[in-house]
C-alpha cells in the first residue's frame, strides 16, 4: 500500500503548519492548502516536494477548494484524509463598543463556515472511496458563551457541522473528528491573552495525529484540548 495522503487547510502557519509537519513525520504526503503563496512555498520546500504539493486557494470559494482536493488526488492517486483547518479571528462587538468593522466579518464567516462546508463537500467523495477521514478545527469557544464574538458563533457553527456531517457519513466507511483547541499561541494573540496559558500548535498536531492513528473501527467524534490552566469562559 502507497503511503497515505492528507489535505491540510491554513496549512501555511499556526496548527496547519505544525500539523503537516507531524503528519508527514508520520508517513503521510501532503496537499497544503493556504492564501500565502511565499509560506507555503517554504513549508514545501522544508517537507520535500516529493511529498508536499502547495495549493494556493481560497476555501471560501468552491471552485479553488474543489480545483485543489482534485489536484490532491490526481497529483498522488488518492485522498485518505482532509483537515479542514483554515479560519479567521476578529474581535467584534454587536453593540458597536469595539472590535473590528462589520465590513471585515464577511471575510470571518466565509471563511470559519463556508471553508469547512465546502472543503467538506469537495474531500468527502474521495474520502468515501479510501474510508478516509475528515476532520474539522473548531474551538473551545464554539462550546461556550462569549459575549460579543462572533468568531465564537462561527465555531459554535462547525460543532454542529462536524455533527451533521458525521450523520450523512454513516454507513460509508468515512470518520469524522471535530478538533477543539482552547487559546492557542498564534502569534496573533490580543493583548489581553498575552499573559495566559496557551498551546502550542504542536500541542494540537499531536491530537490530530491521536485520532488519525486509532483503528478504522474506533471514530474519534470530538477532542478537546485546553492548556492547563486555562479559564473555561477564556
Amino acid at each position: 500500500m502507497s503511503s497515505p495522503v492528507m489535505l491540510i487547510t491554513g496549512a501555511s502557519r499556526g496548527i496547519g503548519a505544525a500539523t503537516a509537519r507531524a503528519a508527514a513525520a508520520a508517513g503521510y504526503r501532503l496537499g497544503l492548502v493556504a492564501r500565502s503563496a511565499d509560506r507555503l512555498s517554504a513549508l514545501v520546500d522544508e517537507l520535500g516536494p516529493a511529498d508536499a504539493i502547495p495549493l494556493i486557494c481560497d476555501v471560501g470559494d468552491w471552485a479553488q477548494i474543489s480545483a485543489a482536493v482534485e489536484r490532491t488526488e490526481d497529483h498522488f492517486g488518492r485522498l485518505d484524509a482532509a483537515f479542514a483547518n483554515a479560519g479567521l479571528s476578529l474581535e467584534t462587538s454587536f453593540l458597536g463598543d469595539s472590535g473590528a468593522d462589520p465590513g471585515q466579518w464577511r471575510d470571518l464567516v466565509l471563511t470559519n463556515v463556508c471553508g469547512p462546508a465546502l472543503t467538506a463537500r469537495a474531500a468527502l467523495p474521495a474520502l468515501v472511496r479510501s474510508r478516509g477521514h475528515l476532520l474539522l478545527t473548531g474551538s473551545a469557544a464554539g462550546r461556550g458563551i462569549r459575549p460579543g464574538n462572533l468568531y465564537s458563533a462561527t465555531k459554535w457553527a462547525v460543532t454542529g457541522m462536524a455533527q451533521n456531517i458525521r450523520a450523512e457519513c454513516v454507513g460509508t466507511g468515512v470518520r469524522v473528528t471535530l478538533v477543539q483547541p482552547g487559546l492557542v499561541e498564534t502569534g496573533m494573540n490580543t493583548p489581553e491573552q498575552l499573559d495566559r496559558p496557551k498551546l502550542r500548535p504542536s500541542d494540537v498536531a499531536q491530537a490530530v495525529l491521536y485520532a488519525l492513528s486509532q483503528p478504522e473501527s474506533v471514530d474519534v467524534n470530538e477532542i478537546m484540548i485546553r492548556p492547563t490552566g486555562q479559564h473555561p469562559l477564556c
